[in-house]
């Protein structure tokens, strides 16, 4: 077994147990998170909701967070474990992303370094990148080549080929059964959606997914402005 720098693995725990902390007071819309084994801080299990509004609406997805012991100098890997047909997620699951890969120079990929990990990102970064990549596919260098032809026909044809579109919203009902076995409820207006899913208190057991939509006025008021994905934001600009 290989032998890990103890400076190392007491920075990483430190920094993803403040991240965990930071996610659980102050959640990120659409998602969910739990550590897969409550003795492991390195393996986080990821519940992702279909934003609204788009083909993904209802749909509850799956995944794993795995961190190395030096985080946050290495990214993490993203994993989906519920099926996804996506130009940028490989047939295992695997989220293929700028900010997910090392910030070595790579002209080949067509990234800048800029682009890629680096310290200052966090899994509430990675987070808003996986649901942008999710709506707006990068087809430059396809994780899944068959996803990519199908979305551009989509694209091209202005929605037309619905083949693209089909294979999601099939995707999007498989999930549905995962919710009722989890007692989730699947937000599908952008008013549930925006509730921020809250952690329960540690002493509330570590039920992994629970079902806790708060209805209460005060968090709908909060107008702070980062709330929700909003369709209209982005991908006007072409690249």
């Amino acid at each position: 077994m290989a032998h890990h720098d103890p400076s190392h693995v007491a920075s990483s725990q430190k920094a993803l147990m403040l991240e965990m902390k930071s996610l659980q007071e102050e959640p990120v819309e659409g998602f969910k998170i739990t550590l897969v084994d409550e003795a492991d801080l390195y393996n986080w299990e990821v519940a992702i909701f279909g934003p609204p509004n788009t083909h993904y609406e209802g749909g509850y997805f799956k995944a794993r967070i795995k961190f190395p012991i030096d985080y946050p100098y290495s990214p993490p890997a993203f994993r989906f474990l519920s099926k996804m047909w996506h130009p940028n997620i490989y047939e295992n699951g695997d989220v293929c992303i700028s900010i997910l890969h090392p910030p070595v120079d790579d002209p080949q990929s067509g990234e800048l370094p800029s682009e890629r990990w680096n310290p200052t990102q966090n899994v509430r970064t990675i987070l808003l990148s996986v649901i942008s990549l999710l709506n707006e596919p990068n087809t430059f260098s396809p994780a899944n080549v068959d996803a990519s032809v199908m979305y551009r026909k989509w694209r091209d044809s202005k929605g037309k080929d619905r083949e693209y579109v089909e294979i999601i919203r099939k995707q999007v009902t498989a999930t549905k059964a995962e919710a009722e076995c989890d007692g989730v409820k699947v937000p599908t207006t952008l008013a549930e959606y925006c509730v921020r899913t809250r952690a329960p208190a540690p002493d509330e057991g570590s039920d992994l997914f629970y079902d806790t939509y708060y209805d209460d006025d005060d968090d709908m008021d909060g107008g702070d402005g980062d709330c929700c994905y909003d369709e209209d934001d982005s991908g006007n600009e072409e690249s």
